[in-house]
C-alpha cells in the first residue's frame, strides 16, 4: 500500500504465473503498528514509557490467541520481556515482522465482492495477425487449395513477420441453399459455398472439409507453422447450414416457426436460408453448451490454443461465461478472440466475461478526432483494465471506404495506423498486400467477388505488392517493446489537422517511439508537432536525435516544436526511435 495523498491509497501486487484469479480489499486498523511508531515518538521525546510497554505488551498477548504454534510461544516470550520493560525487544524487527502476520481482523471491513483477474501470455498483449483462405492456397484459375499447400504459403508470410496465422473454418460446407459468387442465392454446380455455411453429410464442427486434406494434413500444417514462429488460430463459428448433423440428431438446439421448419438467419430484408442460428433458449440447453464446448476441446486437444470467435454477442452471454472460464481453468493459455461489431457496452461486456481480445471499430475511425477520442476511450480506465483491442484494417466481410477511394496510400496508411496504435492487429492477406480494394456496389463494403464465395487467385510476386512494406512495419513492431503494449500510447499535438503524432514507450523509457502520419491520403501534408517532453523522459531544453526505422534517415530534433513533411505516394509517416544525448557526450556519441 503507497499513499496518494488525501486519504486516498494505492495497493499493487504481482503475479508470475497465468491463471485465473480472485482478489478483494480489507482495510482495518492496525493497533500494533500505531503503537510501536508512537512509541519511537516517546523515546525519542524522552518520555517515560513504562505504561506504552504495558499497553504493547497487551497487544502481543492478544496476537498470542491467533498465532500458529511455533510462533505463539515466540510471542509469549516478546510479551513476557516487554512487560519486564525490554524496549529493545519491543522494537525489534523481528517482532514486528510475527506481529504483521497476526494482525487483529475483529473490525476489519472487506469489500463484499471478490474481483476476478485473467492473467494471460504475452501474445494476448502483443500479437500480429494474418488471415487467409486455405482454399486459395494454390495458383491458377480455380484450382483448389489444400492444407499441404498452406504449407507451401508459410514462409511467404513468415516473411512479413506475422506471428498468428488465422484461418477461417475448416469444416465441410452444406449444400443446401449454397451461396453463389458475390452472395448469390442462386448457386451453380461449381460453387464452393461459404466457410461459416458449416456442415454436411460428413460431419460439422469437429470435422475437415474433405477437399482440404485430413486431420493428419491438419497436424502437419501446425507444426510446420509452429517451426516458423507461426502459431494458427482457428475461428470458431456456431452455426449451422441444413445439412449439419446436429440438425438431424438434435433438433431441439434450434428454433421451430409454426409451420414446423427451422427458423433460419435472418437481418431483414436479408434472409441467409443457409445458416440455422442455435437457439441458446431451448429447454435443452445444458446438453447444447456441453456439445458446444466439446467443440472447443476438440481443436485444443489438436494443439490449437488461439480462437476466433464469430459473432459472440449474438450467442448467450451465461454460455461464454460458463465455456471460457472452463476452457481456461484447465488450459491458461487459451486465446478468444471476439469478432463482435456490436454497440460499445456490449463489446465491452464481453471483454469482462473472458473474451482476450476483441474487434474494434478502429476499422471506419479515419479523421484525428475520431482516432484519438476513441483511442483515449480504450487506453485509459476502467476500460484499459478489462478489454484488448485487435486493429483490423480490413476483414473478408468488410471492405471500408477509406480503401476503395485510397489505393495504396491509403493501405499504407492504414495498415502503419494499426500496427502503431494497437499492440495487436491482424490484415485479411493476400487482399491487403496486393490492395484490393473492388467493391460490389457503390455505398458498400463487400468485396467484388468475394473470397468467402469463391476461390481466387492471387499473384503473390505482384511489383505492386506491399508485402516488403508490411514486413518492415512488422520487424519495427517486433524490435521495440514500446510497441508491444497499449498501456503507453499518448497523443501529441500538431498544428495540422491532416497529421497525427503518437507516442509508446517502454516502461522504464529505454525505448520511447514517435509516430507521424499523414491521414491525407491524397496530398502532401506538412506542419510542426509539440511532444509533451517530460512525459518522455526528454529534456525540455536539449536536443534529440529521432531515427526513422522506416526509412533510416535521422533528423535533429530541438523542440519544443518540430516540422514534419509527409508524402503519401512515397512514405506517409514516421515511425522514430527517440535517440538520447548525455550531458559527457561528443558530436554522435549517443545510446539508444
Amino acid at each position: 500500500m503507497a499513499p496518494l495523498g488525501n486519504d486516498i491509497w494505492e495497493g499493487k501486487f504481482e503475479i508470475s504465473r497465468m491463471g485465473q484469479y480472485v482478489y478483494t480489499v480489507e482495510g482495518w486498523i492496525d493497533h500494533f503498528k500505531t503503537w510501536r511508531a508512537d512509541l519511537k515518538k516517546r523515546i525519542a521525546a524522552g518520555q517515560n514509557i513504562s505504561v506504552e510497554l504495558l499497553i504493547g505488551a497487551r497487544f502481543v498477548e492478544e496476537a498470542v490467541t491467533r498465532a500458529a504454534p511455533a510462533d505463539a510461544a515466540h510471542l509469549t516470550s516478546f510479551a513476557e520481556a516487554i512487560t519486564a520493560g525490554d524496549q529493545e525487544r519491543a522494537l525489534s524487527d523481528e517482532l514486528y515482522e510475527v506481529m504483521q502476520r497476526y494482525p487483529d481482523l475483529q473490525f476489519a471491513t472487506r469489500y463484499d465482492r471478490d474481483l476476478p483477474l485473467q492473467v494471460d501470455r504475452p501474445k494476448a498483449r502483443f500479437s500480429t495477425w494474418y488471415e487467409f483462405f486455405p482454399r486459395s492456397a494454390v495458383a491458377g484459375e480455380h484450382a483448389p487449395g489444400t492444407l499441404r499447400d498452406c504449407k507451401k504459403r508459410l514462409p511467404y508470410i513468415a516473411e512479413m513477420c506475422f506471428d498468428v496465422l488465422y484461418l477461417p473454418p475448416v469444416h465441410p460446407i452444406g449444400r443446401q441453399y449454397r451461396k453463389g459468387k458475390n452472395n448469390s442465392p442462386d448457386a451453380v454446380v461449381d460453387d464452393v459455398g461459404s466457410p461459416w455455411a458449416i456442415g454436411d453429410e460428413t460431419g460439422g464442427h469437429t470435422a475437415i472439409h474433405p477437399a482440404l486434406g485430413t486431420l493428419r494434413d491438419f497436424h502437419e500444417l501446425r507444426q510446420a507453422a509452429s517451426d516458423l514462429n507461426l502459431e494458427l488460430a482457428l475461428d470458431i463459428a456456431f452455426q449451422c447450414t441444413p445439412d449439419h448433423p446436429w440438425v438431424r440428431e438434435h433438433p431441439e438446439w434450434f428454433r421451430t416457426r409454426p409451420d414446423g421448419t427451422i427458423q433460419y438467419a435472418e437481418n431483414p430484408p436479408k434472409k441467409y436460408q443457409d445458416i440455422y442460428p442455435l437457439d441458446f433458449e431451448t429447454t435443452a440447453w445444458r446438453g447444447l453448451w456441453a456439445e458446444l464446448k466439446s467443440v472447443f476441446d476438440f481443436w485444443i486437444e489438436q494443439g490449437i490454443r488461439i480462437f476466433r470467435v464469430d459473432n459472440p454477442h449474438t450467442k448467450s452471454f451465461a454460455f461464454w461465461e460458463w465455456v471460457i472460464g472452463s476452457l481456461r481453468e484447465a488450459h491458461p493459455d487459451v486465446i478468444f478472440l471476439a469478432e463482435a461489431f456490436a454497440r460499445p457496452r456490449v463489446m465491452y461486456r464481453l471483454a469482462k466475461l473472458g473474451f482476450t481480445q476483441s474487434y474494434t471499430y478502429f476499422t471506419w475511425r479515419n479523421t484525428k478526432p475520431e482516432i484519438e477520442t476513441y483511442f483515449r476511450e480504450l487506453t485509459t480506465p476502467p476500460q484499459r483494465d478489462f478489454i484488448r483491442a485487435n486493429l483490423w484494417p480490413n476483414t473478408p466481410d468488410i471492405l471500408p471506404e477509406v480503401l476503395q477511394i485510397g489505393g495504396r496510400p491509403a493501405f499504407m496508411v492504414r495498415l502503419l495506423l494499426a500496427a502503431t496504435l494497437g499492440a495487436n492487429y491482424g490484415i485479411y492477406g493476400p487482399a491487403f498486400e496486393l490492395i484490393e480494394n473492388t467493391p460490389r456496389e457503390p455505398g458498400g463494403e463487400e468485396y467484388l467477388n468475394s473470397e468467402k464465395y469463391e476461390i481466387k487467385t492471387w499473384d503473390l510476386n505482384s511489383p505492386a505488392s506491399l508485402k516488403d512494406f508490411i514486413a518492415r512495419v512488422n520487424r519495427i513492431r517486433r524490435d521495440n517493446v514500446a510497441l508491444q503494449s497499449d498501456a503507453s500510447l499518448m497523443f501529441h499535438q500538431t498544428d495540422n489537422a491532416n497529421l497525427i503524432c503518437y507516442s509508446k514507450a517502454s516502461e522504464d523509457l529505454s525505448n520511447v517511439i514517435i509516430v507521424v502520419v499523414n491521414l491525407d491520403w491524397a496530398h502532401t501534408q506538412a506542419g510542426y508537432v509539440s511532444l509533451d517532453r517530460k512525459a518522455l523522459g526528454l529534456e525540455h531544453d536539449r536536443s534529440f536525435e529521432a531515427e526513422d526505422l522506416l526509412s533510416g534517415g535521422r533528423f535533429l530534433w530541438k523542440g519544443p516544436r518540430d516540422y514534419v513533411e509527409l508524402a503519401p505516394l512515397t512514405l506517409p509517416g514516421h515511425i522514430l526511435r527517440v535517440r538520447r544525448w548525455t550531458r559527457t557526450e561528443r558530436d554522435f556519441d549517443y545510446y539508444l
